[in-house]
C-alpha cells in the first residue's frame, strides 16, 4: 500500500504528565530551551578580556541588537531594560526554526493511540506556541505604554473624546489595529514556518536528491528573517506605545 504525504495541522499528543498534555512541539521546545541554556552557560561562564571567536561572535551580535534598540527607543536605559526579552525572543525563535532541519526530526517516531507519529516537530508550526509568544510581546508593549505614559494618557490614543468625530474614529481604528497585532504576530510566524515545512516535505517526496537542498537553504534564510521580524516589530511597537498621544504634538 502506497503512503502519500501526511500533513497534520495541529501538534500531536504524545501523552500527559499530571494531567497536562505533552505534544511533540512541546517536547521540541524543551530541547531547544535546553540547548540555549547550555550555549549560554558555556559562552558566559568564563568571559575573557581577549575574546575567543565564539565569545566575539555573541558579543558582536548582542552589540548590534543593543545599538539598534537604543537608536529605535531613543533611550539607553529602555534598551537595557528590554534587551533580555528581545534577545531571548530572537534566539528562541531562530533556534527553534533551525531545529526543524535536523535529520532526526522526522526519523524519530513513536506509536501512540494506534498511530505512528513523529516524536519531535518544529516548535513554530504549533499555533499555540506562536500565539503564546505573541501574547508575551503584546502585553509587554501595552504594559510599557501604560507605565511610561500613564493609564489615561495612554488610553487617550484609542479613546479621544476631545477631537471631534474624526479623531474619535481614528482612535477606534488605532484600537482595532492594536488588537490585530496578536493575530499578525502569531499567524505570520506560524504560516511561514508551517508552509516551509510542507514545501520541504513535498520536495523530498517528489525530487529527493536535488530539490530539498536549495529549498532548505532558502528556508534557513526565512528562519532568520522571521525571528528578526518578530523581535524587531516588538521593539518598534514598544516605541509606538511610549510615544506621546497625537494631540500632545
Amino acid at each position: 500500500m502506497e503512503e502519500g504525504l501526511h500533513i497534520v495541522l495541529s501538534a500531536q499528543r504524545l501523552g500527559e504528565v499530571w494531567g497536562i498534555p505533552i505534544t511533540n512541539t512541546l517536547l521540541t521546545a524543551w530541547i531547544v530551551l535546553g540547548i540555549l541554556f547550555c550555549i549560554g552557560y558555556l559562552v558566559g561562564r568564563n568571559p575573557k578580556l581577549i575574546p575567543s571567536k565564539i565569545q566575539n561572535f555573541f558579543e558582536s551580535l548582542f552589540e548590534l541588537v543593543f545599538d539598534y534598540m537604543e537608536s529605535t527607543l531613543g533611550s539607553r536605559e529602555l534598551a537595557r531594560r528590554f534587551f533580555p526579552l528581545i534577545m531571548t525572543i530572537f534566539l528562541f525563535i531562530f533556534t527553534a526554526n533551525i531545529f526543524e532541519f535536523m535529520p532526526f526530526m522526522e526519523a524519530l517516531r513513536v506509536h501512540v493511540g494506534g498511530e505512528d507519529i513523529p516524536l519531535l516537530r518544529s516548535v513554530n508550526t504549533d499555533l499555540n506556541v506562536t500565539l503564546a509568544l505573541a501574547i508575551i510581546a503584546y502585553f509587554t508593549i501595552e504594559i510599557t505604554g501604560i507605565v511610561i505614559l500613564g493609564f489615561f494618557r495612554y488610553g487617550s490614543k484609542f479613546v479621544n473624546l476631545k477631537g471631534g468625530v474624526l479623531q474619535f474614529g481614528i482612535g477606534l481604528i488605532e484600537f482595532v489595529s492594536n488588537l490585530a497585532r496578536l493575530i499578525s504576530f502569531s499567524f505570520r510566524l506560524f504560516g511561514n514556518i508551517f508552509a516551509g515545512g510542507i514545501l520541504i516535505a513535498i520536495a523530498t517526496a517528489f525530487i529527493p536528491l536535488v530539490l530539498p537542498v536549495p529549498i532548505m537553504l532558502f528556508e534557513t534564510f526565512v528562519a532568520l528573517v522571521q525571528a528578526a521580524i518578530f523581535a524587531l516589530l516588538t521593539v518598534a511597537f514598544i516605541k509606538i506605545a511610549i510615544s506621546e498621544p497625537h494631540e500632545a504634538h
